[in-house]
């Protein structure tokens, strides 16, 4: 969490697999992810259709088929408690994700698992837990287990430089 803590920007390709219970192949995502800290993260989709959604402090943007969206994350709590998940660990904040969340962190710096689980009955009733695999400070995989049974798995592939 410490060399976490430290990155102050980073870039990345992605690819996300979202596996659905109600279709036989899973659905694939690709784009980048950019991380300003403290708190400016930027993911652009760029497969199958551009989207891209901004998280900058409390203010999240979403553009997508050309209409512009503004959230306050304070306005709605369960979505905040999603972004943190990302955010917070990019930060390497352990209070912020305590916050929103029971943990567990295991392994050590050259490859290590932070298992999130929702304290929220709201939060909870959509998701089950968020896995995020690691090395040094770096995430390498985050993966998404909604209660419903669906879940996704993003890979950070490369840094996009």
């Amino acid at each position: 969490m410490i060399e976490l803590g430290q990155v102050q920007h980073a870039t990345a390709r992605f690819v996300e697999r979202r596996y659905l219970k109600v279709l036989k192949s899973p659905v694939e995502l690709s784009g980048t992810l950019s991380y300003d800290a403290p708190d400016r993260l930027v993911r652009r989709t760029l497969e199958p259709r551009p989207e891209t959604l901004t998280v900058d402090g409390e203010r999240v943007v979403i553009e997508a088929q050309g209409r512009v969206r503004t959230l306050r994350l304070e306005d709605y709590p369960v979505a905040w408690a999603f972004v943190e998940s990302f955010r917070a660990t990019l930060k390497g904040d352990m209070a912020a994700l305590e916050r929103f969340y029971r943990l567990a962190l295991e392994g050590g710096p050259q490859r290590w698992q932070l298992s999130l689980t929702p304290r929220d009955p709201k939060m909870s009733a959509l998701i089950e837990s968020v896995l995020i695999d690691g090395r040094k400070g770096r995430i390498n995989k985050i993966e998404i287990r909604e209660a419903q049974g669906d879940r996704s798995v993003m890979t950070v592939v490369e840094d996009a430089q």
